[in-house]
């Protein structure tokens, strides 16, 4: 084989692992910790709300919508003829702190030296509030007006707050997704829902 070959071919295969490598880091392949964890804690939610599920029960995850110049997505969204429920997902690690109606909320660790820091991360309670808010706008402008509660699952179970809006396990799922004092849905209007937001 010609020298000039061999080398024509090293040069495309030395090419070719530096666009794997950065196709790999640009699609998540090397996320970061949190990122990792946010991600691995909606899994586990999401598995959790399976269990629960009724046969007439769906379940829609990582919804994007937009309404009014607004944007909001859904972790979990379930629909069943008791309205629509969303459950938004946050896998902190570390002491929270702060009150249901504060913007932010202290999330304070300690490292590997045990020194402890403080960081600050949007309060979930009001991110499921305006994701209600957000589904509310969207429906209307496709003709639906359907009841919307929105809830917080902290895979750590560290809130700082006893809220209705917090939720700490499967049962509590099942409760606020199957409690019959709400007006029904049909079944025609759950299926043009779901294709709506699929």
């Amino acid at each position: 084989m010609d020298i000039r070959v061999v080398f024509a071919l090293l040069v495309i295969m030395a090419f070719g692992g530096i666009l794997l490598y950065e196709i790999l880091r640009r699609t998540g392949q090397r996320e970061s910790p949190e990122r990792k964890a946010g991600r691995i804690g909606e899994v586990l939610v999401s598995d959790m709300i399976k269990e629960v599920l009724n046969d007439d029960d769906h379940i829609l995850t990582n919804i994007r919508i937009r309404a009014d110049g607004k944007e909001a997505e859904l972790d979990n969204l379930i629909i069943n003829s008791y309205g629509l429920f969303i459950i938004e997902v946050k896998n902190y690690n570390g002491t929270l702190y702060g009150d249901e109606d504060d913007y932010e909320w202290n999330k304070v660790k300690i490292n590997e030296a045990g020194y402890s820091y403080v960081s600050q991360v949007k309060n979930p309670i009001k991110q499921v509030k305006r994701q209600i808010y957000v589904l509310s706008r969207f429906l209307k402008q496709h003709g639906f007006t359907i009841w919307i509660e929105g809830f917080v699952f902290l895979v750590m179970g560290n809130s700082p707050v006893a809220s209705p809006y917090v939720l700490h396990n499967e049962e509590e799922i099942d409760e606020v997704i199957h409690r019959g004092d709400r007006t029904a849905i049909d079944n025609d209007s759950m299926d043009r829902i779901i294709k709506l937001l699929r």
